[in-house]
C-alpha cells in the first residue's frame, strides 16, 4: 500500500507547496525548512502573531528563494493560519499542499511519501499516523497515546472515516482541487482544524488515506493543553457526528440505516428512561421490580442496540472509496 521513495516525486508534473503555521517555533522552524528537499517548489510560513517574532526571525536567517513568510495582524489559531497559507499556495497554481509544524516533530523527508498516493490518483488527502509502526509507539508520551485513541474513535464517529487512525496528526497534504473547495467551508480554526477537516472532507467524500510516520519528541514543548480540551474536542466531534448524520443520512440519502439509526437511537432512550425510573421508584418504596417492568425497559434497550449496530455496520462500509480530484481536475479544465 505504502512504497518508500527518494526525496523525488514520481514525476515533476505536480507542484508541491509546503505550507507551515508557524507559533512559538523560533527553535526550530529555520532547521525544519533546510530539512525541506528540492521536491518542492514554494514553502510558505504563516506567522500566526507569533509573540516570538517566527515570522521575522525567517526572513532574517532563511535564504531559500522558495520561502514566503505570511503575517497575521491577530493570532487566528493553526487551522486559520493553515487557511492563509492554502490560499496562497492555490493563488500561486500549485498542485499539492503539504502540511507541516515547525516544532520539528514531523519530518520533511517524508514528503514524497505523502504526495505520492494523491499523484497516482489513489486518494485526495493523506495524513500521517504515528501509530502504525509499533516501535514508534514506545517513544510517545502516555498522555498523548491514551488522548489519541479516545480520540480516534470519537473522530471516526463524527467523520465517517472508519478506516484512519491519529486524527490529529497535522502532517498532510491535499489535492488542490479539493483545497479550493476546502478554503471556502467553515472549518474550526483553533486546535480542532485537522479533525474538522476530516468531516468536510468527508461531505465531498474525499478519499483519505494514512501515511505511516514517526514523531520526533524531544525537548520541544507543545501549545496544545490535553486537558484544557478534552471537553471542546468532546463536544465538537458530537457535534458533528448529528450534522454528518442529518447531511447525508436525512438529506442526501434516506435509507434503510436512517431509519435503523433513528428507531435505535428512540428505543434506547425509552428503555433507559423507563428503566431508571423503574429503578429509582423500586429504591424509594423498597419493593421489588415486576418481571414486566425489567421486560419494558430491557426490550427496548436490546433492539435498539442491535438497531444502532446495524447502522453503525452500514456506515463502517459506507467510507469514500472513489477519489475525486481527477474528476473534478478534468470537469474544471
Amino acid at each position: 500500500m505504502f512504497r518508500a521513495i527518494g526525496r523525488e516525486p514520481l514525476s515533476r508534473a505536480l507542484s508541491i507547496a509546503v505550507v507551515i503555521p508557524c507559533y512559538k517555533v523560533t527553535a526550530h522552524i529555520a532547521e525544519v525548512i533546510a530539512r525541506i528537499g528540492r521536491e518542492v517548489q514554494a514553502i510558505y510560513c504563516v506567522d500566526d502573531a507569533c509573540p516570538e517574532g517566527s515570522g521575522k526571525l525567517v526572513q532574517k536567517m532563511v535564504r531559500d528563494k522558495r520561502v514566503k513568510v505570511i503575517f497575521h495582524d491577530e493570532n487566528q489559531g493553526v487551522g486559520g493560519a493553515m487557511l492563509t497559507g492554502y490560499r496562497a499556495a492555490l493563488a500561486d497554481g500549485h498542485d499539492v499542499l503539504v502540511k507541516i509544524d515547525g516544532d520539528g516533530q514531523m519530518d520533511p523527508a517524508l514528503i514524497p511519501q505523502f504526495v505520492y498516493p494523491i499523484e497516482l490518483g489513489m486518494a485526495d488527502y493523506t495524513k500521517g499516523n504515528r501509530f502504525f509502526n509499533i516501535e514508534d509507539v514506545r517513544g510517545m508520551p502516555p498522555i498523548r497515546l491514551i488522548g489519541n485513541g479516545a480520540l480516534s474513535f470519537l473522530t471516526k464517529l463524527s467523520s465517517g472515516y472508519w478506516n484512519i487512525f491519529d486524527p490529529t496528526n497535522g502532517y498532510t497534504a491535499i489535492h488542490r482541487s479539493i483545497g479550493e473547495f476546502i478554503v471556502n467551508r467553515r472549518i474550526d480554526k483553533r486546535y480542532f482544524f485537522e479533525t474538522d477537516m476530516l468531516l468536510n472532507l468527508y461531505l465531498l467524500r474525499a478519499v483519505v488515506q494514512d501515511v505511516p510516520m514517526a514523531a520526533v519528541y524531544a525537548e520541544e514543548k507543545s501549545n496544545l493543553s490535553v486537558w484544557r480540551i478534552a471537553m471542546p474536542f468532546l463536544m465538537k466531534n458530537l457535534r458533528n457526528a448529528a450534522r454528518r448524520f442529518i447531511i447525508n443520512y436525512i438529506i442526501r440519502d434516506f435509507s434503510l440505516a436512517t431509519l435503523e439509526a433513528i428507531l435505535g437511537i428512540l428505543l434506547l432512550a425509552f428503555g433507559l428512561v423507563t428503566g431508571s425510573s423503574f429503578w429509582l421508584r423500586s429504591y424509594m418504596s423498597g419493593e421489588v421490580a415486576t418481571a414486566g417492568q425489567v421486560m419494558i425497559a430491557a426490550l427496548p434497550i436490546l433492539s435498539g442496540t442491535q438497531l444502532l449496530l446495524s447502522a453503525l455496520n452500514f456506515d463502517m462500509r459506507n467510507v469514500p472509496s472513489i477519489v475525486r480530484h481527477p474528476l473534478l481536475t478534468r470537469r474544471r479544465k
